[in-house]
């Protein structure tokens, strides 16, 4: 499903250093878990793949090599890709993904784009995250007076959350995608993961010493070093392909400072929930005395599981370190889980609520087993298929029949995207190219507690939270308002890898002219997509027309329930039949019945017949023994 936005852009010009990465996508094992080695995705032949982190001032260049067997693709994500959408690295999007044995050079011009914060870097391709390409990426605060919180904390670490399989993804997603499942159960991760990172590296196991970066420390094998007295800013990222998690410290409190890139002003919480994607900062103080250390938890929401194996240990613990001769306190669970309301955190930049939108999106998200048998996933009953040529292509080609100002509105709009989740289970939203404001959020349209489903509006929120990905939770909605200022192609999806690979996502195309007037293609984007025999211009399909999307990919469709013709047809053939054995049954009781002096002439009548045969032995002319 696409959705065209027609709009302006803001130019930005600000000068930026560069720094540059090359990262060689490569084949790796690892068993981060202890239970299981397996092959994973990694670059420059380790695993897992480097943290990055850079400057608000600086421009990030990664020259991605493809060693792999398959195409590739690397998406920054929360980025912002102003000018450069063809750098989002959405395949199918923004572009037909890397060939095997080929490079792509994404840009990532912050300097730009006036970002900061935390944000992660990760495949978006045939699934490559859940086998192990994804990293964090850090973008830290240059502006005068740096970052906001700078004077609060001492030190800072970064810490990775993450589910992970024991299978590979293209084994794991052939079963999800199949008759074989019409319920569409996902697969369920083997293990949690936690680990950490400083200053661009990740830190070692306990018992290892050794700087060399395929040596990271992950559960119990991990820890963070606290000094006494110390305040710490913890990056919190959640780099899960299905799992949201429970995060909490015992023994210390937390108070969150940044959400998804957006600094907040400070919120003391006992536990934080992360949806898949999202991140957090926290500052936490460090206790005054060495006499213990303390267990960090990552506890995985299993009420998103529909079967918990037996087998699955769903709480990942670590711990911080004051002195390692000290013993570790046994570890607490919470009273209860509850999910941060993102809704009452306050940015520390204001920013009013956007005005009224001038276009609305209704978006619907519902399962169902489709008409081929496989449970699929959709927007409006429309599941997503990738276009043959990425839509940002189309938009750079097709001239003046990119847009159309007499559907799409005026030139420039505040559009708001409404989410309603009519599914069993929650949902991570994500908008690429862009942070929303949430205006509004219900935690279950069919309640009665305003709590919970509070009313619509007012218009006019002095400063609502902005950030790029949302959890919409079962039953209920989420109202997210942008102003369309972005031209390119961007993608809004469901980030559950399993549900993105069941269709559950749009493609927003914003000022289709704008982008063709300011958007500078690299060849090589073009050259990928014919290399692997894929139309690099004209519409979804690759014709330049407005109606002609032959070759395309579509369906799978919902079923059409009620009465169809075959099935007319069948039912009739079953009535049919129940009638005529009524009618059987009905002449046998009502006087349909044989005598018994005509059942015993029809007897003797069958015996002479048959001894006039001779049966089968005079019919062969067998001689016996008998005369």
């Amino acid at each position: 499903m696409h959705l065209l936005l027609l709009l302006s852009f803001l130019p930005l010009s600000i000068h930026a250093a560069v720094v540059e990465h090359w990262w060689n996508i490569t084949y790796s094992n690892a068993n981060p878990d202890g239970l299981s080695t397996r092959r994973v995705i990694g670059v420059n032949g380790t695993w897992p793949p480097p943290p990055v982190e850079i400057g608000s001032n600086d421009t990030l260049i990664v020259h991605a090599t493809n060693s792999l067997t398959e195409v590739t693709s690397l998406h920054h994500h929360g980025m912002f890709f102003n000018k450069t959408s063809w750098a989002d690295g959405a395949v199918g999007i923004t572009q037909c993904g890397i060939p095997p044995g080929e490079t792509f050079t994404y840009q990532i011009d912050v300097s730009d784009w006036d970002q900061w914060g935390t944000y992660w870097v990760h495949a978006h391709s045939k699934g490559q995250y859940v086998d192990g390409l994804r990293a964090p990426f850090l973008v830290h605060n240059q502006n005068s007076g740096g970052e906001v919180y700078s004077t609060k904390y001492d030190d800072e670490f970064t810490v990775v959350l993450g589910d992970w399989y024991h299978q590979e993804h293209s084994s794991l997603v052939a079963h999800f995608l199949s008759q074989s499942n019409p319920g569409g159960a996902e697969p369920v991760p083997d293990s949690a993961l936690i680990y950490f990172t400083q200053n661009g590296t990740y830190l070692p196991p306990i018992a290892d010493a050794t700087s060399d970066p395929a040596h990271v420390g992950f559960n119990d094998n991990a820890t963070l070093p606290f000094q006494p007295g110390r305040t710490y800013r913890l990056r919190v990222i959640n780099t899960s392909a299905f799992a949201a998690f429970f995060f909490w410290i015992d023994g210390h409190d937390m108070r969150v400072i940044e959400v998804d890139g957006t600094d907040i002003e400070e919120y003391p919480t006992s536990l934080l929930s992360l949806t898949v994607a999202q991140r957090y900062s926290v500052l936490v103080t460090a206790r005054n005395d060495t006499s213990a250390n303390w267990v960090i938890h990552g506890n995985m929401d299993t009420d998103m599981f529909d079967t918990i194996p037996p087998e699955l240990n769903p709480n990942a613990t670590s711990s911080i370190t004051y002195d390692s001769n000290a013993p570790l306190t046994p570890g607490s669970e919470v009273d209860a889980y509850f999910d941060v309301d993102d809704t009452v955190l306050v940015p520390v930049v204001v920013e009013a609520e956007l005005p009224p939108p001038d276009h609305v999106i209704e978006l619907n998200v519902f399962f169902d087993t489709m008409d081929n048998g496989v449970n699929r996933a959709m927007f409006n009953n429309v599941t997503f298929n990738a276009p043959l040529v990425p839509s940002i292509l189309t938009q750079l080609t097709m001239g003046n029949d990119s847009a159309n100002v007499a559907v799409y509105g005026p030139q420039s709009f505040v559009v708001e995207i409404r989410v309603h989740n009519w599914d069993a289970g929650k949902h991570p939203f994500h908008l690429h190219g862009h942070k929303f404001q949430i205006v509004h959020k219900s935690f279950d349209v069919t309640s009665d507690d305003p709590t919970v489903n509070p009313p619509v509006g007012p218009e006019g929120q002095t400063n609502p939270i902005r950030r790029d990905t949302v959890q919409v939770p079962s039953l209920g909605n989420a109202f997210l308002r942008i102003r369309a200022d972005n031209p390119g192609a961007w993608f809004f999806h469901c980030h559950i890898d399993w549900h993105l690979d069941a269709g559950l996502a749009v493609t927003l195309l914003e000022a289709p002219i704008q982008a063709q007037a300011t958007i500078q293609l690299p060849s090589y984007v073009s050259s990928q997509c014919l290399a692997q025999g894929l139309p690099a211009s004209g519409n979804a399909a690759g014709h330049f027309s407005t109606t002609d999307l032959s070759g395309l990919t579509t369906g799978p469709f919902p079923q059409i329930l009620g009465w169809r013709p075959r099935g007319i047809g069948a039912m009739a053939g079953c009535v049919l039949t129940v009638l005529m054995g009524m009618a059987t049954v009905a002449w046998y009781a009502f006087g349909g019945l044989v005598s018994d002096e005509e059942m015993e002439e029809e007897a003797r009548e069958a015996e002479r017949k048959k001894k006039e045969r001779g049966g089968i032995v005079k019919r062969l002319g067998v001689v016996t023994g008998r005369q």
